[in-house]
């Protein structure tokens, strides 16, 4: 996509416009400074010198697979010669040459170049316009890039804010609350309700209840992380039964694992792998 720029040397607008990440420069704005009734003869002059085309022909070559390398020859013997003349239409005529371009519409019309080929346009009109044109299109990029890398800044800012809110919303979810008194009281009917209270914060009705629109149960919706909990807590739940330890002491105990678990897995890059 095009963007369109402008920079002030000598007083002189000068319009730039970038295209596919390579910046020209309108050398019929940069003409204006030798002569503002005239910039096409302005234009068609510099070209007619044959270190232009020289210059111009090896620009072509390295930078454009489809140059016509045939019409250079005929175009570069030609070259210096009294009476010839060569306009920025025809080089791009007969060369199918990308350096110049011809642009009308909102970019301004008038002839473009690659702001190589423009630096030594610059070079033609007068040292110091080139020396100014230069300094002017460094301090363009000097300003683009600090306003990219402060972009880049805030975006970056912004995705650890939201990785942030993002993960306090994962914990707020899946890490289950401390069981109260009266969950610690009850007496469940069978010990994988125990484990589902412990780890999920409600019994599998309970959960059934609050989501009659998901298909299976509470363990089927379950995270990696709550499903790798669940396996450590199943066979701690079988020790502390051993241990002849009340329900409710091992539902306590259960839910401090799980809390503690299901924290530290969150931040595991190996179970991050797994997903």
């Amino acid at each position: 996509m095009a963007k369109k720029q402008t920079i002030k040397v000598e007083s002189f607008e000068i319009v730039l416009y970038s295209q596919n990440s390579e910046d020209y420069i309108s050398l019929t704005d940069m003409a204006r400074f030798k002569n503002a009734e005239t910039t096409g003869l302005v234009i068609s002059h510099w070209l007619s010198t044959r270190y232009t085309v020289e210059f111009m022909g090896l620009w072509e070559k390295m930078n454009n697979p489809l140059f016509n390398v045939t019409e250079f020859s005929n175009i570069k013997n030609e070259s210096g010669s009294n009476g010839f003349v060569l306009s920025s239409r025809q080089w791009i005529e007969k060369t199918n040459a990308v350096g110049i371009i011809s642009k009308p519409g909102r970019y301004g019309s008038g002839t473009f170049a690659h702001k190589d080929i423009a630096f030594e346009f610059g070079s033609w009109i007068s040292p110091e316009f080139k020396y100014y044109l230069i300094k002017e299109y460094q301090r363009l990029k000097e300003d683009e890039n600090q306003r990219l890398n402060l972009e880049w800044n805030l975006q970056r800012t912004l995705a650890k804010v939201n990785y942030r809110i993002h993960t306090d919303a994962i914990k707020e979810k899946i890490i289950p609350l401390e069981i109260t008194p009266l969950q610690a009281s009850t007496i469940y009917a069978s010990e994988a309700d125990l484990l589902n209270v412990a780890l999920f914060g409600k019994t599998a009705a309970q959960w059934r209840a609050g989501n009659p629109e998901v298909d299976g149960n509470v363990r089927d919706a379950a995270t990696l992380e709550q499903l790798v909990v669940l396996s450590n807590m199943e066979s701690i739940n079988a020790v502390l039964i051993h241990q002849g330890l009340p329900q409710g002491e091992r539902l306590r105990q259960l839910n401090a694992i799980a809390i503690t678990q299901l924290k530290s897995l969150l931040g595991n890059k190996q179970i991050a792998k797994l997903k």
